[in-house]
């Protein structure tokens, strides 16, 4: 049997499968020399853990594409001013080509609307992304910082909100920590920060808009009162129980006996929070059910449930070792 398995392994060695023949070669060399369950169970988290970072990512990036495409990023912010009209300038370029006559975008519009490319391009290595390809690693960090290009365009039009950049860390860092979780593992030490960091600040930014440290947004009003009904005084006070609650997970996180815990909370929490914005939003009258203009919501936020998911698998694995 064994003669039978090499030469099968032997035929597929240099073709288009052989990043699917090495796994499961590995998994043949592996029952030969009858390795335990925990071992098998090792391998089944690592690949479970790195689905979870790749939709996540997938998920994030795509949302992200669409607003591009159908709208537009929040770059004006950082690029109507004197210093960008100087360096367009030095490149030879005069003010209507710069800014547009009216009948045709100038050169800013320009750029701009083809930006969606770029997290298109993310999206795709989030599914295709391998260790043994250093390029695509590169880009999924590449991603990060086109992400937090986005993130402090975002926080500058909040008029400089620090929550507002901070709870998109997650978004930022989607990225980075699936390049991550490929290049050293999802148990290294490495991955397990980044993830943490991105948990930490995705939750306690949020909190700080909820327990009203920074003015909360009108849209967690609207959202709680369409979908449970609340008055004013009963959305405050849900809004400020949420946001101790995304403090004490912060916390929670660190600590070994409670972290698994609060990851679940915190993927369920995310979940809810990120289909509250489609749910609200949505309505049979509008075109497409208004899936156009609120479904990416849900999805941008993807790695605000997903990574806390990330968590609660490894933190179970932890668990269940500590408890054998």
């Amino acid at each position: 049997m064994s003669d039978v398995k090499k030469e099968f392994m032997d035929s597929v060695k240099g073709s288009f499968f052989s990043s699917v023949a090495k796994p499961l070669n590995s998994l043949y060399n592996s029952t030969d020399k009858n390795v335990t369950s925990r071992e098998k169970l090792n391998f089944s988290v690592e690949g479970r853990g790195i689905s979870i970072l790749r939709l996540g990512t997938l998920l994030c990036f795509l949302a992200w594409a669409w607003v591009h495409f159908y709208w537009e990023g929040p770059y004006t912010v950082l690029i109507w001013n004197e210093t960008t009209y100087a360096w367009a300038e030095s490149l030879g370029y005069n003010w209507d080509e710069i800014v547009g006559t009216g009948a045709n975008d100038g050169l800013f519009q320009t750029l701009l609307s083809q930006l969606y490319w770029g997290y298109l391009i993310c999206a795709i290595m989030a599914l295709s992304a391998r260790k043994e390809k250093p390029l695509q690693l590169i880009v999924l960090c590449l991603g990060t910082l086109m992400m937090s290009v986005l993130m402090y365009a975002k926080y500058l039009k909040a008029n400089s909100q620090l929550p507002m950049f901070v709870e998109h860390g997650g978004q930022m860092l989607m990225s980075a920590l699936l390049a991550s979780a490929l290049y050293f593992g999802i148990k290294h030490k490495v991955t397990l920060t980044v993830a943490i960091i991105a948990f930490i600040t995705t939750f306690a930014g949020h909190g700080c808009y909820a327990m009203g440290l920074w003015p909360t947004p009108s849209q967690f009003y609207g959202m709680t009162t369409i979908i449970l009904g609340f008055e004013y005084e009963t959305t405050t006070t849900f809004l400020r129980i949420a946001g101790i609650l995304d403090f004490i997970v912060c916390v929670g996180i660190l600590i070994p006996k409670t972290r698994w815990y609060c990851a679940i909370y915190a993927t369920a929490w995310g979940l809810l929070t990120a289909l509250a914005r489609p749910v609200s939003g949505m309505s049979m009258e509008l075109n497409y059910f208004g899936a156009d203009q609120f479904l990416h919501e849900a999805l941008t936020r993807a790695p605000h449930y997903l990574i806390p998911l990330f968590l609660v698998l490894l933190f179970k694995k932890q668990k269940n070792a500590d408890q054998s």
